[in-house]
């Protein structure tokens, strides 16, 4: 694994304050109706994504998520200014505006969704590291889920076969405590996700996923197994979400007392502790980036707003049409 420096916790400050910052203003404009429709925020999840980061190579391997997934395009590389573009519909968005919030996607970038269906990335997953073996490209797929996924039956399917044939593939649960209102507690017979990596025999462990370094230690060994053609592994990452399910959530299903003890293990402020306290940064140069991501943000928003939406012939032209469709024999009545 690259070694983790001084330069890495400052890196990660920076972006993990800017996802959180891009997010806060998602969640401004969300009010303000310049965002439509759905929006799930990873506020208190970022860790997850930096230590990922960190044990990926770029450019090599893939990641594919659910509809959280605003953030983990930017890590990758995409232009964040595109992605809020994406959310307000507009056509120098990812998409050019037709996918929306919970369909952020960039082949260039390696970044496969970005989906709607609860699971569906899943199978999806899967099937991307069985065409990496099969034309034996040397690529790992991350493949993210909520634990709230983890009980549909596709991901079982998925284990058994990822297992079977040894695809180089990493199951990672964002396990935040709360699949949309309901509990873990609740929907499961034990609360230990990660060990129904054990059915199937292949690695799994949990990860304290509100810390980037646990994080990255975890991944980059489940990566490096993958690589040598051992197959998949499944990582329970325990971290929490401070906002709501969705902008619409009044998250009546647990208490502000818990929402801020949480906080007080907030992986933004635990990556700051540590630069302070090892003097890796100064509190005026880190002040110096809260300026600069204010800046970023607001020139994100700025070009959302500017851009204009896509023609309406766009909507027909990226869609498959079929006229003369080859089942339909008969007249509907």
């Amino acid at each position: 694994m690259k070694k983790i420096t001084k330069q890495t916790y400052v890196d990660w400050y920076e972006n993990m304050l800017f996802w959180r910052k891009f997010e806060d203003k998602l969640a401004a404009v969300y009010i303000q109706q310049k965002v439509r429709g759905f929006l799930h925020l990873y506020n208190g999840q970022e860790a997850v994504l930096a230590g990922a980061l960190h044990a990926m190579e770029i450019g090599k391997d893939r990641m594919i998520t659910a509809y959280r997934n605003h953030v983990q395009p930017i890590g990758l590389g995409v232009d964040p200014r595109r992605v809020m573009a994406e959310l307000y519909g507009k056509s120098t968005g990812t998409s050019n505006g037709l996918g929306g919030s919970m369909h952020i996607f960039s082949k260039e970038h390696n970044f496969f969704g970005g989906h709607g269906i609860v699971g569906g990335q899943i199978p999806l997953g899967a099937g991307m590291a069985f065409g990496d073996k099969y034309f034996k490209r040397d690529s790992v797929t991350l493949c993210f889920m909520g634990d709230g996924a983890v009980r549909q039956g596709s991901l079982h399917e998925t284990l058994n076969l990822a297992a079977l044939w040894k695809l180089p593939v990493v199951f990672i649960v964002e396990n935040n405590g709360y699949a949309m209102g309901t509990s873990v507690a609740r929907t499961s017979n034990h609360q230990e996700i990660w060990k129904l990596g054990l059915g199937y025999e292949m690695p799994c462990e949990p990860v304290d996923g509100m810390n980037p370094v646990p994080v990255a230690k975890s991944i980059h060994k489940a990566i490096t197994y993958a690589r040598e053609d051992n197959g998949p592994s499944f990582l329970e990452m325990k971290t929490y979400r401070y906002r709501g399910h969705s902008m619409s959530d009044a998250q009546h299903y647990r208490t502000k007392k818990e929402v801020e003890d949480y906080k007080k293990i907030d992986p933004i402020f635990q990556v700051k502790e540590v630069i302070l306290k090892n003097k890796y940064a100064t509190l005026k140069q880190l002040d110096e980036i809260d300026l600069r991501i204010r800046e970023r943000v607001n020139e994100c928003e700025k070009f959302a707003d500017d851009s204009p939406y896509p023609e309406k012939n766009v909507m027909y032209d990226a869609v498959y049409e079929e006229k003369n469709y080859p089942f339909l024999k008969h007249k509907l009545i």
